[in-house]
């Protein structure tokens, strides 16, 4: 799993959506299926996090979800311990919005840019002055993270233990060593206080702040030494008053402001962008935010809500009760679920007119899967399911004019692809196949490709308004036929059995204004 701010070096700056789908047949979904899902808005419908890494590794975990039911289990687990335990609960949601209320200025500290030493600050990526007040309150973050989660009830979960240890044990790394101070500028390089405990070696101790007791005091004993007992070194006659005016008016400033940024502020904020025990542990407070996203999610969807029941098995099984789309149904209360079972049903032909459900249901059924293998709640009465080791979503694309193989050979191409990928444990949508070929060619290519999958085992759904390649399917024994419902030609967005045989491009045609009725009047009324 890549860490968070491994990727934001690179992007200079925190990125929520900065982790892509990996390439196809690498992860759980790739790229193609990313878009088709639209992962954006699932991401947007059940994001609740409230830190900007806790969002980041929800995103991350979209992108790619898990493929290991064990490692899924010990989310839920965790999730399930959260809900039950509301004393720990309640402790963690405390945690989590008091880092996010510092975590900015955590942000600025590893990637703000020194806007200059007297200026004012112009934009919210620069550190105006010499960036005292920015480290302090940066490392306070972690800091604070520590003590706090050393101070909530132990959890019991292995998931949950495991997040709370990782942040634990960084108070024993140098990384937080240094953060606590003090810090020793030696000719070794920067040093904690557990470093120099052997060591007779002189230091410059760094403090986060231009006023320097010890320094000053040093400069004006000095000062007062050299004028009272050697006034005849000094040049001039300098009143007593004046002694602690000049260093600061003349030299103070900017040689310790400037030599603190330059030799102490950029090498250790530079030390903590590369350090593994930070990157860790900012995931790892990512990663209970995103826990606490799912129980909120769950509490405000408005919908019934369940942990799915994660089952082995030599194949991809599915079995949902009321299940609702994730992205529609939250600013929908009378959305319409579905019931679907995918279990020796291998391959599942989906018919019926455009508006009535198909890629509604489609996209239900894969976001679904997705929600599950992230170790979330899905929205459905029940669900029982395999972990799936791939899920595609192949819709039509627009060809590309130089591929040289038009929109038949595009998307053939795609379907090659996902074909070979795939395992009897894959889950795939095709949306329509064959376009932009005859009816005949389309059947047979259709009928191939459709065969080729249920010889592997997996788990298919094809939307088509091809019921002559359902009845093929049908008679074989090898497909079960779904189709949208309409009642007064209207549709009920259930999906019942059967084959939907009815073209409504009349219904359609009338209802955008281009019926047969429509073009006649237009050219009546044109003559």
């Amino acid at each position: 799993m890549n860490d968070l701010l491994t990727t934001w070096k690179h992007e200079h700056w925190p990125i929520i959506k900065s982790t892509p789908a990996l390439e196809l047949g690498e992860g759980v979904i790739d790229e193609g299926t990313f878009n088709s899902i639209e992962v954006d808005k699932l991401f947007e419908s059940i994001n609740y996090a409230s830190t900007t890494i806790g969002q980041a590794v929800l995103f991350r975990s979209l992108a790619r979800p898990l493929s290991d039911i064990a490692e899924i289990q010990a989310k839920q687990s965790a999730v399930e311990e959260l809900r039950s335990h509301v004393a720990l609960r309640d402790g963690l949601e405390k945690v989590i919005e008091q880092a996010a209320s510092h975590e900015s200025n955590f942000y600025l500290l590893l990637f703000g840019e020194f806007h200059s030493s007297l200026g004012s600050m112009q934009d919210v990526h620069e550190i105006d002055g010499y960036g005292y007040r920015h480290y302090r309150k940066g490392v306070q973050l972690l800091i604070d993270l520590v003590d706090q989660i050393q101070s909530l009830d132990k959890p019991q979960s292995p998931y949950l233990s495991q997040l709370f240890e990782r942040i634990t044990q960084f108070s024993e790394t140098h990384a937080y060593s240094l953060m606590k101070g003090p810090v020793f500028i030696t000719e070794n390089g920067i040093q904690c206080k557990q470093e120099r405990s052997d060591s007779w070696l002189p230091a410059i101790i760094f403090i986060p702040r231009i006023i320097k007791p010890i320094l000053l005091g040093a400069i004006f004993a000095s000062i007062w030494l050299v004028s009272h007992f050697a006034p005849e070194a000094v040049l001039i006659e300098i009143p007593d008053e004046a002694i602690f005016l000049t260093p600061f008016s003349l030299l103070y400033f900017p040689l310790v402001g400037g030599f603190d940024r330059d030799h102490c502020m950029m090498p250790l904020r530079n030390l903590y962008k590369n350090s593994e025990a930070v990157a860790d542990t900012l995931d790892a407070l990512g990663q209970l935010d995103e826990l606490l996203s799912f129980l909120k999610f769950a509490d405000h969807f408005g919908h019934q809500t369940v942990l799915p029941t994660l089952v082995e098995g030599h194949h991809h099984r599915l079995n949902l009760t009321d299940a609702k789309n994730p992205v529609l149904a939250k600013t929908r209360l009378d959305y319409v679920g579905n019931d679907l079972v995918l279990d020796d049903e291998k391959l599942l032909l989906v018919t019926g007119p455009n508006s009535g459900g198909k890629t509604a249901l489609c996209k239900t059924v894969t976001q679904i899967q997705v929600l599950a293998q992230i170790g979330c709640f899905v929205p459905a009465y029940s669900a029982t399911l395999t972990v799936a080791d791939k899920v595609f979503y192949q819709a039509p694309e627009i060809s590309h004019l130089n591929d040289g193989e038009g929109r038949f050979g595009t998307e053939l191409k795609r379907t090659k692809d996902i074909f070979l990928a795939t395992t009897a444990k894959s889950l795939i949508v095709l949306d329509e196949m064959s376009e932009g070929t005859t009816f005949e060619e389309k059947m047979e290519s259709s009928a191939n490709v459709l065969n080729g999958f249920y010889r592997k085992g997996n788990s298919t759904i094809l939307i088509t308004h091809n019921h002559q390649l359902v009845d093929m399917f049908v008679k074989q024994r090898t497909g079960v036929a779904k189709q949208v419902e309409f009642a007064n030609d209207a549709p009920t967005y259930k999906i019942i059995p059967g084959i939907s045989r009815v073209s409504h491009a009349d219904r359609v045609a009338k209802k955008i204004g281009f019926s047969k009725e429509d073009i006649d009047h237009y050219l009546e009324d044109s003559q």
